[in-house]
């Protein structure tokens, strides 16, 4: 938990419009979230519900219409540019369906990336892309390239880059679309060893079989939440704007 039971997000009543031409698309519609450091949060919901929207939000990678978002109660809407990308560098980690690996580009080279940008030397940047690979299980591949590598290992590969500035957060946007369900089942059980260790997750997937590794499931629709469960058990209803307590 982060000091003084601090939410690591917290978010309330934002939206986010987009003006297309003379349209204004609402993709989030006055939603409100906490997420404590530690969990494990799955968010659902079909094409155009808004959670792509929600997780770029998150990610700090979009500033919504209004609203607040605060991450370790850093208001994000009084930040820099600057500051944001700072912030986003120092907490969160990113892993996409497609593993946006370089194709020539060697394991351990790929994992340092992130590292180079922040100005750390190199031997300090080997020492810690070799610590984070051997964390997903990659220890004897960090000579192999993309090309050598399975697409469960590549995976591995981007869960090793995001991981290894040691940020608190993981955001993981449909990791296992590109995956059989074999390989899939495996990236999802190594989710659940670095959540054991601690580490924060939030996925985005359209997957309930992937959404239950997670503890809770927020699903959202037009741009709200419509229902957020947690060990069999509904929290919110957004139709009825109370809490309920009711096994599912």
């Amino acid at each position: 938990m982060t000091e003084n039971n601090t939410p690591l997000i917290q978010i309330t009543d934002m939206t986010k419009v987009y003006q297309m031409g003379t349209v204004q698309v609402h993709a989030l519609r006055g939603v409100s979230l906490t997420v404590q450091a530690g969990e494990y949060v799955a968010i659902m919901g079909t094409s155009g519900s808004g959670k792509s929207t929600l997780m770029n939000m998150i990610g700090l990678l979009d500033r919504p219409t209004s609203g607040s978002y605060k991450i370790r109660d850093a208001e994000s809407s009084t930040l820099s540019k600057s500051q944001l990308a700072d912030l986003r560098n120092r907490e969160i980690g990113f892993v996409f369906q497609q593993f946006n690996l370089l194709a020539r580009v060697n394991a351990r080279r790929q994992v340092e990336l992130p590292l180079f940008y922040a100005g750390i030397s190199g031997r300090r940047r080997r020492e810690m892309a070799e610590a984070a690979l051997a964390k997903v299980g990659l220890a004897e591949r960090v000579g192999h390239r993309p090309d050598e590598l399975s697409g469960g290992q590549q995976q591995r590969v981007a869960i090793a880059r995001a991981l290894v500035n040691r940020p608190g957060l993981l955001l993981a946007d449909e990791p296992t679309g590109a995956l059989d369900t074999k390989t899939g089942a495996e990236v999802l059980d190594l989710f659940d060893e670095l959540h054991g260790q601690g580490l924060t997750i939030i996925m985005v997937t359209h997957e309930p079989q992937v959404a239950e590794r997670a503890q809770r499931v927020i699903t959202l629709s037009d741009g709200k939440i419509v229902s957020d469960k947690l060990n069999g058990h509904r929290l919110i209803s957004s139709s009825r704007e109370e809490v309920v307590h009711e096994v599912l």
